[in-house]
């Protein structure tokens, strides 16, 4: 039995476009690299097809288990830049394990 990926999903607003992709993006594109997360989706082409929210941005990260995962958000050099992600933008984080394939 294969050990389930973690992932981390995000449904953004992000009202602080300079600080967002000038100041967050870059300090926490290492830290993803650390934890040897992957992009899977990164897009504001969001078409909301059930359901009435708004959704500006999705991110979805995948990382080597759920525990990876949770490290990742919880590690001191992420939360030392969460306050950037905080200031410029507005979210809904969600931690979610993969499916156990057998």
């Amino acid at each position: 039995m294969s050990t389930p990926k973690g992932y981390i999903y995000a449904e953004l607003d992000v009202t602080d476009s300079t600080t967002f992709y000038d100041e967050y993006m870059p300090a926490v594109r290492p830290i993803l690299a650390e934890y040897d997360a992957k992009f899977l989706i990164a897009t504001n082409n969001v078409k909301v097809i059930e359901g009435g929210r708004d959704v500006k941005r999705i991110i979805l990260l995948e990382f080597n288990s759920p525990e990876t995962a949770h490290a990742f958000f919880y590690s001191k050099a992420y939360q030392d830049i969460l306050d950037l992600r905080l200031r410029s933008s507005s979210a809904h984080l969600y931690h979610l394990d993969g499916v156990t394939k057998g």
